[in-house]
């Protein structure tokens, strides 16, 4: 059964590394965690269709919980001009089957809205999770931000830059970025030309920017054969960060792509590398 799912999804893992696709196809064929469910499912956290988010819960505490869990907001990638929280169910359960109330919102993208217009939403999601969270059984007050590619760099802008969350900032204990953008100036690709070309300052989003003695912890999770968000992104990040006294891990995963550290989220691909255990690890020890 696992050869014929890995048969079955491997040309799907061309396709998504090719398009950066939100993964739908993939994870319907991905055998998901029974640890976790979905609980709830397209909230408003605001007005329109791409303000919507998704809640993932343990299953042991899921119907009746006696204590509240820390949260994870997961943000997807997909260089802001694309993705679906639906596609990425199979990361919502395997955070939540690790014991995580977790998060998955969409988000407005390129080209209705361009910087700063997606993270602005996911600051509005944030602040949705804060007051909601223990309606589903998670703690508001205990909340790592987490993303892949262009949700990472959503994640850590809302970590490091006080601009966005404001007293709600304080609620969030760590942030875990997945082959994150973080410092990416000049912009010379197509995707960040569309999405921040406009915007009068380059540096000004830039997460590098920002970073200083108040941000919350990080684990900057990278590939070393990613290509298209390069490992330096994460290494600037964390130099930053230690720099101003902020704990801040690097893990470089061998053999990795930029593709290939999210889909080691789903059970059948996590011989290739240890993300699961490691956000969660960290997620735990940052919200004790």
């Amino acid at each position: 059964m696992k050869l014929a799912l890995l048969q079955r999804a491997a040309p799907l893992l061309g396709l998504v590394a090719a398009a950066c696709s939100p993964l739908s196809a993939f994870n319907s064929v991905m055998p998901k965690d029974a640890g976790g469910k979905l609980t709830a499912a397209g909230l408003a956290y605001g007005e329109g269709p791409r303000r919507r988010l998704d809640v993932y819960v343990p299953r042991k505490i899921g119907d009746s919980p006696h204590f509240l869990r820390p949260v994870i907001v997961f943000f997807y990638g997909g260089s802001w001009n694309s993705g679906d929280r639906r596609g990425y169910s199979f990361v919502g359960r395997a955070l939540a089957a690790r014991g995580f109330v977790t998060v998955i919102p969409d988000y407005r993208l390129v080209p209705e809205v361009t910087y700063p217009g997606f993270v602005e939403d996911g600051a509005a999601a944030v602040r949705w999770v804060r007051a909601h969270a223990k309606d589903y059984g998670g703690d508001g007050e205990r909340i790592v931000l987490a993303g892949h590619s262009a949700g990472a760099y959503i994640a850590a802008m809302l970590a490091v830059d006080t601009r966005w969350l404001g007293a709600d900032r304080k609620a969030v204990r760590g942030l875990a970025g997945l082959a994150g953008p973080y410092d990416f100036v000049p912009f010379t690709v197509g995707a960040s030309q569309a999405a921040f070309g406009r915007w009068p300052d380059a540096a000004e989003t830039q997460p590098v920017t920002h970073a200083d003695a108040t941000a919350p912890p990080a684990l900057l999770l990278t590939g070393a054969g990613d290509t298209t968000v390069k490992p330096r992104n994460s290494e600037a990040l964390a130099a930053k960060l230690r720099a101003a006294g902020v704990s801040a891990e690097v893990k470089r995963y061998p053999d990795v792509a930029h593709i290939g550290i999210l889909t080691a989220i789903a059970k059948p691909f996590r011989g290739k590398a240890p993300v699961v255990a490691d956000v969660a690890t960290f997620a735990e020890r940052v919200t004790q």
